[in-house]
């Protein structure tokens, strides 16, 4: 199977829940062809994936919609499973490209949307792709999700302020929150703890009335008075198209533009890059 070669040799612990159990131990099975991946698949009731998610201690969960033959109750469960580990990235399988689903399941905390279309050896780059930090999305579910922030009452019914709201050290977690930064590597460059971290997030998350990161992403990128990173390091969304395309946007300060660049000759994904414009003087 082809992955991102920026993985290098970590194994990455996946935990499969699919709608059914024959088609978790299948999906498990075929994954497992990677040697980069250690998989286990789901207990017999999604009930128990967040004990079974505590237990292994999983980088990445790859959860069906539909679970336990209720229509999304794989959104309940997720929330469920980010709630007991902020730092676990999930990969939602969805049978539909409905609007509704696609926004419903970024809202739960889903760093990727796959169709079950595409093959395994797609979704294998997949999970190396949200486990590196990346947003897996095509180009019609990455609309909905900024449709939907755009409409979001939620997001209208901050401050005027905005970002002007949060405390000082609230800011700095937001700036390295840009940059791509777990909530680990945020603790070591602000010398405090993950708890800590954990922490201010939440509070940043009430004061500006968003539930997830990705939420808070686009609300730091349409913000006019959002906060310049320290370093150079990027956010990236990988966004899997047929075209290769050229780079397009530009980089106008103080406004973050977006680019987009092939990751490489062949490769039918693209990488979504954020740029960040010169901070005002």
């Amino acid at each position: 199977m082809q992955y991102d070669q920026a993985s290098g040799d970590e194994t990455i612990r996946v935990l499969v829940a699919d709608d059914t159990r024959i088609h978790t131990q299948l999906l498990a099975d075929a994954l497992r062809r990677d040697n980069h991946m250690e998989v286990i698949g789901s207990p017999p009731h999604s009930a128990d994936l967040v004990e079974a998610a505590k237990l292994h201690k999983f980088n990445v969960v790859l959860i069906s919609a539909n679970m336990d033959e209720e229509p999304l109750r794989g959104f309940e469960v997720l929330r469920q499973l980010r709630a007991s580990d902020p730092e676990l990235r999930a990969v939602m399988l969805v049978d539909s490209s409905k609007r509704e689903i696609i926004v419903q399941a970024f809202r739960a905390g889903a760093r990727g949307i796959f169709s079950r279309h595409e093959s395994v050896e797609t979704l294998a780059k997949c999970i190396h792709s949200v486990h590196q930090g990346q947003i897996w999305a095509n180009s019609q579910q990455l609309s909905f999700a900024v449709e939907a922030l755009a409409a979001s009452p939620m997001v209208r019914a901050v401050d005027a302020n905005g970002l002007n709201l949060l405390s000082k050290r609230e800011l700095e977690v937001v700036r390295c929150l840009s940059e791509g930064l777990t909530n680990r590597e945020i603790a070591g460059r602000l010398g405090l703890s993950q708890h800590t971290i954990k922490n201010y997030l939440f509070r940043v998350f009430d004061k500006l009335g968003v539930s997830s990161r990705l939420e808070l992403l686009f609300m730091t990128l349409s913000h006019t008075g959002t906060p310049q990173p320290t370093s150079r390091n990027r956010s990236s969304v990988t966004v899997p198209s047929k075209a290769n395309g050229a780079r397009v946007g530009a980089s106008l300060p103080p406004r973050p533009a977006v680019g987009v660049t092939p990751k490489n000759s062949g490769d039918d994904v693209l990488r979504l890059r954020v740029v960040h414009g010169a901070a005002p003087e």
